[in-house]
């Protein structure tokens, strides 16, 4: 049942037991690995989740371990009733492993635990090749100004196409782009890259800067020639974002959303309900490219494969998005992307067609069919 045991397994998980864990779950391809006080270890191989160990961990064991991630008063904080976010970075036999990491605390059989979230991700960013971008939207993405939003769930790979995306414009001879970055935390490296005629600058929030917000405004006295914001998480930091934008700055960012649609309805319902009006008309002038993805696992099983939708905002859709108001604006940028953009029903019903995916694997998104249904039965 379960082809990914940790073998030999530790008694007892020392700093460096641990580190071998993670190198031989990284190997297997795990994208998450959960550990928790009075749990076995699980890990999320291929979309599936997995128990890699026979036995339960201790509850000391966990307080080692976040000790030996964060330093010494991890185990403190978290048990103050703070949460951690982190990166880990290690090295072995000259490879180097890097996690993103959540500490929190928990209960677990009415008892007081800690459970760690490790997230693998990889110093070198991907092609923008690997990527399997249509041309259209490939070509829609180096913008001189405004806004490209990568939006989707947890753990849909928005930071990996972002990423994509930065190292693409780093390896352009003609680029000539002073970037900025501001991440939470730090997750793709970019120092092993041939940079012919631009350069980056790394910002990790908070150890550097404070907030995201506070990082767009330190963009700006920079003179950049992209800002990439990890994520536009609040009202101050989208109203940054959109205040570079309006200068003259192309900003890239992601945000947690089910569809495109609803990364617009989210943008606009950060802010206050007498702000929504002017907020929406400024989105309009500056988003250019909306994108959503999400990760699913291939049919063979030995991957996931992003399925995506997008809408590149022309100016012939701002113009119709202009005519909207906030009442309305759902309605209208739903047939906007029906007619105009790719919607995930289309990319999903190509990858069913080549036979990369098959129906199990995107049965969640059932729903999107039903709807599609009910709107063809309507006309």
């Amino acid at each position: 049942m379960n082809n990914y045991q940790i073998t030999p397994e530790a008694s007892y998980f020392t700093p460096q037991s641990f580190d071998e864990a993670l190198v031989y779950l990284h190997l297997e391809n795990a994208s998450d690995i959960t550990i928790q006080s009075g749990s076995q270890i699980v890990a999320e191989i291929n979309g599936s989740l997995h128990r890699v160990t026979k036995r339960s961990v201790t509850h000391q064991e966990v307080i080692d371990l976040i000790n030996h991630i964060y330093g010494a008063n991890g185990s403190a904080q978290v048990q103050s009733g703070i949460d951690i976010d982190t990166s880990y970075h290690l090295t072995i036999n000259n490879n180097s492993y890097r996690f993103r990491v959540n500490i929190t605390g928990c209960q677990y059989k009415g008892y007081y635990a800690t459970q760690i979230t490790l997230r693998v991700i990889s110093s070198i960013p991907p092609s923008i090749e690997s990527m399997s971008l249509p041309s259209d939207l490939y070509h829609s993405l180096k913008v001189p100004q405004g806004i490209v939003i990568v939006s989707g769930a947890t753990g849909s790979g928005k930071s990996t196409l972002l990423a994509s995306i930065v190292a693409d414009f780093l390896k352009d001879e003609k680029s000539h782009l002073k970037i900025v970055s501001y991440e939470a935390p730090i997750e793709y490296i970019y120092d092993d890259i041939v940079m012919p005629s631009s350069m980056i600058s790394q910002s990790e929030i908070p150890k550097h800067l404070p907030s995201f917000h506070q990082g767009v405004r330190n963009a700006l006295r920079r003179k950049p020639g992209l800002i990439m914001v990890g994520e536009a998480r609040d009202k101050e930091t989208l109203e940054a974002v959109i205040e570079a934008a309006l200068t003259g700055h192309p900003v890239y960012t992601t945000l947690h959303s089910n569809d495109v649609v609803d990364t617009f309805r989210r943008a606009v319902n950060l802010f206050p309900a007498s702000e929504r009006s002017a907020k929406l008309f400024d989105l309009i002038e500056t988003v250019k490219v909306l994108i959503w993805q999400t990760l699913v696992p291939t049919k063979d099983g030995k991957g996931r494969i992003a399925l995506r939708e997008y809408l590149i905002l022309t100016d012939e859709i701002k113009e119709k998005l202009y005519r909207s108001s906030t009442d309305n604006f759902s309605l209208i940028l739903r047939e906007l992307l029906n007619e105009y953009g790719r919607t995930l029903l289309s990319d999903i019903h190509f990858y069913l067609e080549n036979s990369t995916i098959d129906e199990e694997s995107v049965k969640k998104y059932k729903y999107k069919f039903d709807y599609e249904s009910s709107q063809v039965r309507k006309q």
